[in-house]
């Protein structure tokens, strides 16, 4: 491998390399190094500062953390690279870049690496004759802002890409080809294919669907995808969010999640039944333990404050673990294809601001625990899931209620590993009393003055 990549790297003149890896909320954290420390670090690995996983999404440090902190002094995680994702951006084709997984210093997996934690449950899959296959799509908003503008406005008064409810227009793509060229093009070449393009109901509003591969691969490529986008929107003047909901009056960002079962040659559809209009057992138990445990496993679904903004009736937001077939408003949607081969469920209740390795390893760990435990759905939903429905399947309508629920869940450390689900209550709950403390604009214009 370390030859071929030296190989790689005269052909394409590579002269930099980047390397990052995922936190906890989602984020990308990386650094340049020399192509001497990089081929030094691809044998080795090398320290990277595990404070990236002992503060929040804005780089405030957790009071709570266990698994670093001013009582460990934020020392250094090993960093190992992962040659086999291997990418170069064509708008930087001397910069090679590479994905890390963080261990401890003794070499055993960092508990707080999410893409080590959806590494550990794919495991667990493969090792009871499973092969996964996993993709995501995501709506994302696009505004004709900048980094700075964004804040002299107070995220405000923002300018959209195009005005007005216009979903799968063909016009507006027309009218914006030169950024729709751009994504699928730089995707395609950072190998992340996008299958699908378009615009969705609302101002500025475009939706992705991602072509899915095996599991670790498939979050690899949801994840970067978005933070790949805000670099090229960025190169036309433009700002993307992928916030669940960033407006009141307008429906949230939803990141739905594909995935199946296939026998270990990765050949069979194991969720086809064949000549049947229903899953198969395989499939049928897995959809038991998506359904079964989302309700309790909501905080590693919706992870902010403000994934619980949108839900709400009426925006295409499940309100409970149902599911049906073809019914686009349960939480999970299966969908039986013309061909075995695209039979799949369609985890629906995320959105678009999800942390993809932990949203993953949720969804497959659950399918794999109803698998075992032989789980039986609920009866099938037919109509608006969003009315009604059993109330044990409710979901939790904030993220306390959420955090709640998953410190509660004696399944999730089952389906997650201990270390992983304590760090992770630990963070979101920091994140609740944050949000706690915090005094907005509509307590402001609604009692400054009248209370």
């Amino acid at each position: 491998m370390i030859e071929e990549l030296r190989r790689d790297f005269k052909e394409k003149g590579i002269r930099k390399v980047k390397v990052g890896g995922f936190d906890v909320d989602g984020v990308l954290r990386g650094k340049y190094i020399s192509l001497e420390k990089f081929w030094s670090a691809l044998e080795k690995g090398f320290g990277f500062c595990d404070v990236i996983f002992g503060w929040d999404v804005a780089d405030q440090l957790y009071d709570n953390a266990r698994v670093t902190g001013w009582d460990t002094g934020y020392p250094d995680a090993l960093a190992k690279i992962d040659a086999s994702t291997f990418r170069v951006l064509r708008y930087a084709p001397d910069t090679a870049s590479f994905l890390v997984d963080f261990y401890t210093t003794d070499g055993a997996p960092h508990p707080a690496c999410p893409r080590n934690l959806l590494k550990q449950v794919d495991a667990r899959a493969l090792a009871a004759g499973f092969t996964t296959k996993f993709s995501a799509e995501f709506e994302f908003w696009v505004f004709r802002e900048t980094p700075q503008t964004l804040h002299e406005k107070g995220f405000r008064d923002l300018e959209p890409l195009s005005p007005g409810m216009f979903g799968y227009s063909w016009l507006r793509e027309g009218q914006h080809r030169p950024l729709v060229d751009d994504i699928l093009d730089t995707c395609a070449e950072y190998d992340i294919e996008v299958e699908g393009i378009h615009t969705e109901t609302g101002p500025g509003v475009w939706e992705a669907a991602i072509r899915y591969d095996d599991v670790v691969a498939a979050a690899d490529k949801a994840a970067l995808f978005k933070t790949t986008l805000k670099e090229i929107c960025s190169r036309h003047g433009l700002t993307v969010t992928f916030m669940a909901k960033w407006n009141p009056d307008l429906p949230g960002s939803s990141g739905h999640l594909h995935q199946s079962l296939w026998d270990a040659g990765g050949q069979i559809n194991l969720f086809a039944a064949a000549g049947s209009d229903r899953l198969s057992e395989a499939g049928h138990h897995y959809l038991g333990g998506l359904v079964t445990l989302a309700p309790e496993l909501t905080a590693f679904y919706s992870p902010f404050v403000n994934s619980y903004k949108r839900y709400v009736p009426g925006v295409w937001a499940p309100l409970n673990a149902s599911w049906g077939i073809d019914n686009r408003t349960c939480g999970s949607r299966v969908i039986l294809g013309p061909t075995d081969s695209a039979s799949r469920i369609e985890f629906r209740q995320t959105a678009a601001d999800i942390n993809p390795y932990v949203a993953m390893a949720a969804c497959l760990g659950s399918g794999l625990y109803g698998i075992e435990k032989k789980l039986n759905p609920p009866p099938e939903t037919s109509g608006d899931a969003t009315v009604g429905g059993d109330p044990a399947l409710t979901l939790p309508l904030t993220l306390q209620a959420a955090v709640d629920a998953l410190r509660e869940s004696e399944a999730a450390r089952q389906v997650l590993s201990e270390d992983f689900v304590d760090h992770y209550i630990r963070t979101r709950d920091w994140e609740c009393r944050e949000y706690n403390r915090s005094v907005s604009e509509w307590e402001l214009n609604r009692y400054f003055e009248t209370v």
